[in-house]
């Protein structure tokens, strides 16, 4: 349902801000010891990159994403892998296909997010690993404005389903529990966001699903004007743009 959202801008999106995340990648990559013989499916993989880096450590991967226009460019990136168009709810695979199972910002997006999880639990095998990933709880992170400033642009209830949703890490546990999972471990990373300049900056935070739909609702111009406001204190004398933000990921077996 959120496929053509996020594919509206999915180059931006795979060349600009999907790359703000990598530092959680890597992290959960390494906590789920991937390596040769892992068989990983990346439920709402988006365009790959993580997938991509599995890959780069030997493990057997697959995707999954609403959008075609990003599992084009996942296709590109990691020629010859499993990546199919679909929903969260209803995974294209066996029971038990996978060792692990990773969600970047997918699970509560979904139409069911329960039933995503419950499918997600269904493809892994028992005994595997199941990673969701989310938002870090809001306070003192920077990254946070960005997402106060497009509020007032979606269309009501703004801010429905937001990201911060599963943040607190009671809710997040919660999440998984209702799905059927077991809770291991929550563990916090440092995500920091860094654009060499502000163009790059506006099509990086304007390549989201969120912020395709506050454009629909609000218009381009009001979208860029919002994003411009957010970032202007952010900015170095050299022209670049950082600024701090954090993820969280849940550790969960079957």
């Amino acid at each position: 349902m959120n496929g053509p959202l996020w594919g509206a801008r999915a180059r931006d999106w795979a060349e600009v801000q999907e790359g703000q995340f990598a530092a959680a990648f890597h992290a959960v990559l390494a906590h789920a010891k991937v390596g040769p013989g892992t068989r990983h499916l990346d439920a709402g993989c988006g365009a790959g990159m993580a997938a991509t880096l599995s890959a780069s450590l030997g493990a057997t991967v697959a995707g999954l994403d609403a959008s075609e226009a990003l599992l084009e460019i996942a296709r590109e990136r990691t020629p010859g892998r499993d990546f199919r168009q679909g929903d969260l709810e209803a995974l294209p695979w066996d029971t038990d296909s996978f060792d692990l199972v990773t969600g970047f910002n997918s699970f509560q997006y979904a139409g069911d997010a329960g039933q995503a999880v419950r499918e997600a639990g269904r493809v892994t095998r028992p005994g595997g690993t199941i990673v969701i990933m989310t938002w870090g709880e809001p306070a003192g992170m920077e990254a946070a404005g960005h997402v106060a400033a497009l509020k007032p642009l979606l269309p009501p209830p703004p801010g429905a389903c937001g990201p911060f949703a599963l943040s607190e890490e009671a809710a997040l546990r919660g999440f998984a529990e209702a799905g059927g999972l077991t809770p291991v471990e929550v563990i916090d990373v440092d995500t920091p966001w860094h654009y060499p300049d502000l163009e790059t900056a506006l099509r990086g935070l304007a390549s989201s699903g969120v912020a395709a739909k506050a454009a629909d609702h609000s218009g381009e111009d009001a979208l860029v004007a919002a994003m411009t406001e957010f970032l202007t204190p952010f900015r170095k004398p050299d022209g670049s743009i950082g600024f701090s933000a954090r993820a969280r990921y849940l550790v969960a077996t079957v």
